[in-house]
């Protein structure tokens, strides 16, 4: 009973951290998936895809009422991603687990480091520049759907900040839109674990869920309470903790 209340708690601070900032949920369910509901590494990362899915399109709609989501920028950037989604999802079944904890546990050191960093990304893309900012989107979109499609991830944390430096996205609008490119590329990555999925045990999974979707629910109305540096340094503060955990626990 005490791992089912820590599993609904981690959820809902999962969710918030997608609806408030776009980013940080998915990294926090991995290790909740496999500390709290006895899921196995692998399994976890396709399981993590499903609540990726699901609560992206329950933050996404708020965003989208909001009109704070550029579809067509968001699309772009997503595109590029679909390809090496769909491929490193298919090579994550390979990796041995031990292996894919600690490439895990460095994941969520680097989204932790990005979240605590105290200055928000500046828009760097100019007019006259649209190759470089072409090739960057390209790049970032690319890289953004391998970590998605191998670690399970919605990789946020990396959209946002591209999103604004590469594609002069607006702040306002960045994490609307990352939500867009997070929920394109955990589709595509969960179609190519299809095999997987299909054996996934989604029933300790529905809690989490549920608890993951009215944190996304009421994470705008968060953010729009509570300053988005505040609730950096809070989330990141806590994915710094389960990095080490997790590095601690693959090194063993």
């Amino acid at each position: 009973m005490t791992a089912l209340l820590l599993a609904l708690a981690a959820g809902a601070v999962a969710g918030v951290a997608l609806g408030a900032l776009g980013a940080g949920g998915s990294v926090l369910t991995v290790p909740a998936l496999v500390w709290l509901l006895g899921f196995t590494p692998a399994a976890a990362t396709t399981a993590s895809l499903v609540v990726v899915i699901v609560t992206s399109v329950t933050a996404l709609a708020g965003h989208a009422r909001a009109g704070t989501v550029r579809w067509r920028s968001g699309l772009l950037f997503a595109a590029a991603g679909v390809v090496p989604a769909a491929v490193a999802g298919a090579l994550s079944a390979r990796v041995p687990e031990q292996v894919l904890t600690l490439m895990f546990a460095v994941l969520a050191g680097a989204a932790a480091l990005a979240m605590l960093r105290r200055r928000a990304p500046r828009a760097g893309t100019t007019a006259s520049a649209p190759r470089a900012a072409g090739a960057g989107a390209a790049g970032a979109g690319a890289g953004l759907g391998a970590v998605t499609g191998f670690l399970g991830v919605g990789g946020g944390f990396l959209a946002v900040p591209a999103l604004v430096s590469v594609l002069a996205v607006p702040m306002g609008a960045a994490v609307g839109t990352s939500l867009l490119v997070v929920l394109v590329n955990a589709v595509v990555a969960l179609g190519a674990r299809a095999g997987t999925a299909a054996h996934l045990d989604l029933a300790p999974l529905l809690p989490f869920l549920a608890a993951a979707v009215l944190g996304a629910w009421d994470g705008r109305r968060l953010a729009a309470r509570v300053s988005a540096g505040t609730l950096r340094r809070i989330f990141g503060s806590v994915l710094l903790a389960v990095a080490v955990a997790m590095a601690a626990t693959a090194v063993r």
